[in-house]
């Protein structure tokens, strides 16, 4: 196979227009190189290089240069047209053209002015292949007009007003730049409330005392000319509100004082754009700028959004404190609905722009320069887009092609001319024209036919040098019209090129991706069209690469020491290296202490000034390596002890006696580091088909530093090396040179060869390939053999592509089959491979198993019998038997399509199961079929069996209902699996005391029919539990317990009014005291909250009374007498309290909580949670005229004997958790009656029962 480059050109007919794009794109790339010995005879039309911009604004100070320059051959002549005539710079001595150039030099500097040449230009340069024209260039001095002369009336406003300052400069060309200064040229300061509009005016959103000045100067400045204009000063003044005396007052008007309107704060109002809504024009590819300026008091911030979409992340940039929105290179997809959002405290604004992007010409595929020979064919596209839509007008050599002299090989299809059949007449420059109403595109493109036979540029015996594993390229530029087709070959022998190892360039270049040393030798570049041959012979030579292989190293000395890094460099024999020493990249140090030898650099008297990075560069004409090492100057210390470590790597790694199939390979050790080295270890890389895959090869002892390495055929091998000393091993070493072994045949087969049917007429034959080290040569593939077992057949044989998979097809159904897969290559053919065995693929069982017949074992097991089917009617490999069967005692009540069967399988040839977890009491249906590896075969006859009555499941629910004091009543659902007929049920049940003993169990027979049972003469007060469970005729089935308390008997228990005690609202339990033993109680807890007040209750017993030997100390005459004078002393303090209350006086105790009041002892009052709801009936009844109680909600002794209310149990009558009294004395004012729950209910004792609230 030849490495070639084909002719970029075919026949075209004129019908075809499909193929013109691509045959445009194709011939486009034949261009006429630059060469100077080429161009001295070969023709080409004139090519516009050099123009002038099409809008060209000139200074009028200077002369007017209007550029135009071209090349062509023979050189082109050059014409101007102003204003659409002819431009006869003959006649006016101001004007020249340069010499050689169509560049026009209008000398205004001496005299005449520049707007005497203001006009419209056009440049044609000519020769005898055609005419290419410049654009429209549209020539007009700069202008800087002064600022008219104004008036300007001081300003005066209040504080928090807004301003507009105009600017209004002067129209120049170009537009000025504005800004605003002071008097002392001093930019004037900007911010959110503060700051100049698109339009030049200075915006304040409102004003402030320190804005008050008298030279607001906005200036104007024309860069063309670099001039800059100033209007007028402009003088403000602010002033607070409160400075206006009356006398102002009374002078100004409200008309008087500039913008009069409120200074108080308002919400924003927009100063530019008016109104709620306005549009917005852009051309493509421009900046679009949007702008949002607000008043208002506070200063109004800036937002913007774009309503059908969001803004472009990298192309969107906000200005002048966000009141500028810019979007760069704006493109249709901008188009839209923007909107500025202005906000204060007081409001929100919106203000809505919509933006239309349309666009100029531009191009989608501009024309490009055709080179044909005669007799082909071509085209020239000119592809443009817009908006609005260009339209796209021809033109040849300057003329409109519908004035133009005819060509007939010519045809013009829109924006495209094809071309057919040229001759050399049809040389020509075409130019395309595509305009809308927002500007136009002019491109020149010629077409040039030419018959040249093939021309090589490149010098001959050119010599490359190129280091080894580096790319080569070796040039073969060539010219030819037609285009020519390259070739390569190397050497004499004219051995063509393969693809797959070099590169061929589309402009002649031969790369070698890595070159070996193989690769040198002599190539020659042969250029061949239907005119004729030229060829070239290059020469390349690989070098070996630059090393440096011994590297200085890190070193640390003494001050006043000797100092040596050493580099040893290995080259190409044949190229001069040349060895520099630098420190920290520049030179040595101009110092004797500093010596060059051959492969050393010696410092002698080391100081400190001598530390830093020493660099050892190593040069040759083709490559460089350079190696450092860094120099640290200490102190003189001890000698330290050596270091231990792994050894470093080895290094200088060469391939010698290189064979087909052995090289040797040997390498330098690195620095043991003080620890001898024990083995060498080598692995190797195949960078063809595993490349960065490093692979272990072999070992040898650390006394070796050679080796004979076994190679594989076809591999690139590259190699390395490690050390191992008894601290570890060692990084591994610079890969080696690669090394590429020559093919072989494949010298095994493949691996793990299989036969199955995916089909019952196939045979698949899989196989596990080669991998890409195993195959020993290009063209891997393999031979696929098979025959039938038990036939007289022959091999059947077939070759495939390196692929893992081979379908037999037309193959008998379920046939055992011999197989054999046998790898080859380009080279030849692996050993014999073994003989495997498969079969063809399976299809279903044909038969049914026979005889079935079931034993039913118990009521949830059967035991299944059947007869083997024939191994022939199984048609494949038997997996087994399965069994399906189901219940059908629900069949009347759903469809029977619907049953679940369930299904039990069993492996290999047995012929009989097990049906385990069947329901009792159950009518089955079921059969057999056998099982291969395809599916299922038919059915056996259906075989039915029931089973026997099992115990029941438990009842599904037992619930106790309708509680009374000697009886409880029993409700039950039946058992959901009753597994047979139901005899009974039993229900067993117990008393349990409070000290959860169980009391004697009563057995109770219960009828079958019956879903609810009442027992009677029950104990009141008692709980009782409950075991109750069904029975059929095979015994008693699961129980299920409940447990049930009777009601309490009320009518033996006392009268008693309910106690309450008040919780503190963290607390989550409490001690009840002062019980009686055998008694019992009903508890209930309350809580009130933001939803209301809500309780729950329940029902406890004490336990019975304990006999005590102690005396009960409240019946001792001691303790009698000493309580009587505790409340004497109590009596007398609360006399004595009453009359300094009465005189205004305060006491102690009341001192102290008006100095330290006590947050957790505060009154609880109704918002703060207080519990009312069964406040005794007494709590809301005024107190007496000249009452002094110190609480609203004190209760009497007598209205409650027995209960806590005698200690407080007022709002403010509380017990601490130490039980002590507080809050008696809190000097709280009587409240109001009590609203809301506090009282929502009337008091309602329970007959006999102690209660707790």
């Amino acid at each position: 196979m030849q490495l070639e480059i084909m002719p970029r050109k075919k026949r075209l007919s004129a019908g075809r227009v499909p193929l013109i794009l691509f045959l445009c794109q194709m011939i486009s790339a034949l261009d006429v190189p630059l060469d100077s010995k080429l161009l001295e005879d070969l023709v080409q039309p004139p090519t516009i290089t050099q123009q002038s911009p099409k809008d060209y604004i000139v200074d009028p100070r200077e002369n007017i240069v209007i550029q135009c320059e071209a090349k062509g051959k023979p050189p082109p002549s050059f014409s101007w047209t102003r204003n659409g005539t002819h431009f006869d710079i003959d006649k006016d001595p101001l004007v020249t053209m340069k010499a050689g150039l169509g560049t026009l030099i209008i000398n205004i500097m001496g005299e005449g002015k520049a707007e005497t040449y203001e006009g419209v230009y056009q440049c044609t340069a000519r020769n005898e292949r055609g005419a290419a024209i410049s654009n429209n260039i549209v020539v007009r001095p700069s202008r800087s007009p002064l600022w008219t002369k104004e008036k300007l009336e001081p300003i005066t406003l209040r504080s928090g007003q807004s301003l507009i300052l105009p600017c209004r400069p002067p129209v120049g060309l170009p537009p000025a730049i504005i800004f605003w200064m002071d008097n002392s040229f001093q930019r004037l300061p900007q911010s959110e409330r503060v700051s100049q509009g698109l339009n030049g005016d200075l915006y304040f959103s409102n004003v402030l005392p320190e804005d008050s000045r008298e030279d607001y100067i906005c200036y104007a400045r024309f860069n063309h000319t670099q001039t800059i204009q100033q209007k007028q000063p402009i003088s403000l003044k602010v002033v607070l509100v409160d400075e206006l005396n009356d006398t102002i007052a009374a002078n100004l008007s409200d008309t008087e004082v500039y913008g009069a309107k409120s200074s108080r704060e308002r919400p924003p109002t927009f100063l530019t754009p008016q109104g709620n809504a306005s549009n917005k024009e852009e051309l493509r590819g421009n900046v679009l700028s949007l702008e949002c300026i607000a008043e208002g008091l506070p200063t109004p911030i800036i937002y913007w959004i774009k309503e059908d979409g969001t803004l472009p992340t990298n192309r969107t940039f906000y200005r002048n404190f966000q009141k500028t929105l810019q979007i760069t290179q704006v493109s249709e997809a901008d188009s839209g609905k923007y909107q500025c959002i202005a906000k204060n405290a007081l409001g929100v604004i919106h203000h809505t722009i919509s933006v239309t992007v349309k666009a100029a010409p531009y191009w989608i595929m501009a024309p490009q320069n055709l080179v044909l020979s005669p007799g082909e064919d071509g085209a020239l596209v000119c592809r443009a887009n817009g908006n609005p839509k260009p339209r796209i007008s021809w033109l040849s050599n300057g003329v409109p092609i519908e004035i133009a002299p005819d060509d007939p090989s010519r045809k013009i299809n829109g924006d495209t001319i094809i071309f057919s059949s040229v001759q050399e007449r049809s040389s020509a420059v075409y130019q395309c024209n595509a305009s809308n109403e927002y500007g136009y595109l002019l491109g020149n493109a010629f077409v040039n036919v030419l018959a040249e036979p093939p021309r090589i540029l490149t010098s001959e015996n050119t010599l490359y040098q190129v280091i080894a594993n580096r790319p080569a390229l070796l040039d073969c530029a060539f010219f030819g019209s037609p285009l020519p087709t390259i070739e390569w070959f190397k050497g004499t022998k004219g051995s063509a090129l393969r693809e797959d190892t070099y590169v061929l360039h589309e402009n002649g270049t031969l790369e070698i991706p890595v070159a070996q040393k193989d690769s040198t030798g002599t190539y020659t570049c042969v250029a061949r069209n239907k005119l004729g041959m030229a060829k070239n012979e290059v020469h390349l030579e690989i070098k070996d690469p630059t090393r440096i292989i011994k590297q200085p190293e890190y070193a640390v000395v003494q001050r006043g020491s000797t100092v040596s890094f050493e580099c040893k460099v290995k080259h190409d024999h044949t190229l001069i290296p040349t060895v520099i020493w630098l420190k920290d990249n520049g030179e040595l140090p101009s110092d004797g202490r500093f010596t060059v030898d051959k492969d050393q650099l010696v410092v002698a008297d080391v100081s400190d000034s001598d530390g830093g990075t020493y660099t050892c560069v190593a040069n040759t004409t083709l490559d460089d390596v350079s190696a450092s090492a860094v120099l640290s100057v200490v102190a003189p210390t001890p000698t330290p002890a050596p270091i231990y470590d792994v050894p470093n790597p080895p290094f200088d790694l060469e391939l010698t006696d290189q064979l087909d199939k052995s090289v040797q390979l040997s390498w330098t050790p690195g620095d043991d580091n003080n620890s001898p080295i024990t083995k060498f270890i080598i692995e190797y890389e195949d960078a063809m088909h595993e490349a960065g895959l490093w692979h272990h090869q072999t070992e040898v002892p650390g006394t070796q530093t050679t080796a004979q390495l076994k190679l594989s055929p076809y591999v690139n091998y590259s190699f390395r090396v490690m050390a191992e000393n008894s601290l570890g091993r060692s990084l591994p070493s610079e890969a080696s040179e690669q090394y590429l072994t020559k093919a072989a045949e494949p010298d095994k087969n493949p691996m793990t060869v299989e036969g199955l049917g995916s089909e019952p007429d196939n045979l698949v034959i899989t196989w596990q390939p080669l991998n890409g080290f195993e195959s020993n040569g290009p063209g891997l593939q393999y031979k696929v053999s098979w025959r039938q077992k038990d036939g007289d057949d022959e091999w059947t044989s077939v070759v495939v592509a390196n692929v893992s998979k081979y379908i037999v097809s037309g193959t008998p159904t379920f046939v055992p089959y011999l197989i054999k897969v046998q790898a080859l290559n380009d080279v030849g053919f692996a050993p014999e491979p073994a003989v495997v065995m498969g079969h063809s693929g399976e299809d279903l069982p044909m038969v049914a198993p026979g005889n079935v017949h079931v034993t039913v074992v118990n009521s949830t097991l059967a035991e299944v019998h059947w007869d083997p089917v024939p191994l022939k009617s199984v048609r494949g490999h038997l997996q087994g038997y399965r069994i399906y069967y189901w219940t059908d005692q629900n069949s009347s009540k759903r469809n029977r399509r619907h049953i679940e069967k369930k299904i039990l399988t069993f492996q290999g040839s047995k012929t009989h199961g097990m049906l385990p977890g069947l329901e009792p009491f159950s009518h089955y249906t079921l059969n057999v079929r056998v099982v291969n590896g395809k599916g299922e075969g038919p059915a056996s006859p259906d075989r039915v069996f029931h089973t026997p009555e099992g115990v029941p499941s438990a009842p599904s629910s037992l619930k106790i209902v309708n509680p009374t004091l000697d009886s409880l009543t029993l409700e039950w659902d039946p058992p959901s699996h009753p597994n047979g007929i139901l005899t009974e049920y039993t229900l067993k049940y117990q008393p349990i005391n409070s000290t959860h003993e169980l009391g004697p169990l009563v057995d109770l027979k219960i009828p079958a029919n019956k879903t609810r049972w009442t027992l009677k003469n029950l104990n009141f007060s008692t709980r009782y539990k409950f075991y109750f469970y069904a029975q059929t005729s095979a015994g008693s089935g699961s129980q299920i317990t409940e447990e049930a308390v009777t009601t309490v008997d009320e009518g033996k228990m006392g009268k008693e009014e309910w106690r309450k005690e008040i919780v503190n609202g963290s607390r989550s339990f409490f001690g009840l005291k002062g019980l009686m033993p055998g008694t019992a109680y009903k508890v209930r807890v309350g809580a009130e909250g933001d939803s209301g007040f809500v309780s729950s209750e329940d029902v406890f017993e004490t336990g019975p009374a304990m006999a005590s030997r102690q005396v009960d100390i409240a019946t001792q005459g001691w303790f009698i007498g000493l309580m009587c004078a505790v409340a004497l002393l109590i009596l007398i303090l609360l006399i004595v309290c009453f009359i300094r209350r009465n005189k205004g006086g305060k006491y102690p105790v009341k001192e102290k909580e008006d100095a330290h009041p006590d947050p957790e002892i505060q009154p609880m009052k109704e918002d703060d949670g207080t519990f009312g709801e069964y406040s005794d009936a007494e709590d809301h009844k005024p107190l007496k005229k000249g009452s002094r109680t110190p609480s609203d909600r004190t209760v009497k002794k007598e209205d409650s004997d027995d209960s806590l209310v005698d200690y407080g149990e007022g709002v403010n009558g509380q017990f601490n958790e130490d039980g002590s009294f507080i809050g008696q004395y809190s000097g709280k004012k009587e409240k109001e009656p009590a609203e809301g729950n506090e009282s929502s209910e009337a008091p309602s004792p329970v007959n006999a029962m102690n209660s707790f609230v």
